[in-house]
């Protein structure tokens, strides 16, 4: 007879509530990436997740807060893009893409930060990553970003400034295709930023 291993087998022994132990923030992290990507994030709740780390609830809230902020923590993001993004919204309209590509530029060219965010970003292109681009990071950061920027229909335009960010990070940081991927900031900025712009701001066919 097989015996469980890995994370099932930790969790096997003892499975109810366990008290907060060194390894338990990775196996919360473990578990909410796991169902974040398999069932998306509007299925997954935080009970489910501390079900799965073998927690109690009030656990995952205590080292997480919010079901976004599990979230975000599950992507394991070296910086946390809403506060990032939070200078494109308090400064209003005028400029909003310039101070949006000038922020991801400086996180994304920073050599501390790149080498985890491309492995985040080949993970999400993975089958099993799909989910949590498509169900999680757009609703959970990107559509609130416009959402506070008062545009209008931002479950459309925000995924259109999507194509665009992320058409540059796999040109640039990905395939490093060139001249795009030695442009300067400004550059790439002076380039880039009256298309996402007019993705936020401008009427868009119907």
């Amino acid at each position: 007879m097989s015996t469980p291993s890995g994370r099932a087998a930790g969790r096997a022994v003892g499975r109810g509530r366990r008290p907060g132990a060194p390894d338990t923030r990775a196996e919360i992290l473990a578990s909410a990436r796991e169902l974040f990507a398999a069932r998306g994030f509007g299925s997954t709740s935080v009970r489910a997740v501390a079900a799965d780390a073998g927690v109690d609830p009030a656990l995952v809230h205590h080292y997480f807060g919010t079901k976004d902020d599990l979230f975000v923590a599950a992507l394991e993001i070296p910086v946390d893009p809403r506060e990032l993004l939070a200078p494109v919204i308090d400064q209003g309209e005028d400029g909003a893409a310039e101070r949006l590509l000038r922020i991801f530029l400086s996180v994304w060219d920073d050599p501390e930060h790149r080498l985890p965010l491309i492995g985040l970003f080949r993970s999400l292109l993975e089958p099993t990553g799909e989910r949590l681009l498509r169900e999680g990071f757009l609703p959970v950061v990107l559509i609130p970003v416009g959402e506070r920027l008062g545009i209008e229909s931002p479950e459309l335009r925000m995924p259109l400034v999507a194509s665009q960010v992320i058409g540059l990070i796999l040109l640039r940081y990905i395939v490093e295709v060139e001249p795009i991927a030695s442009m300067s900031a400004e550059r790439v900025v002076a380039t880039y930023a009256p298309v996402i712009q007019r993705y936020l701001f401008d009427p868009l066919p119907e």
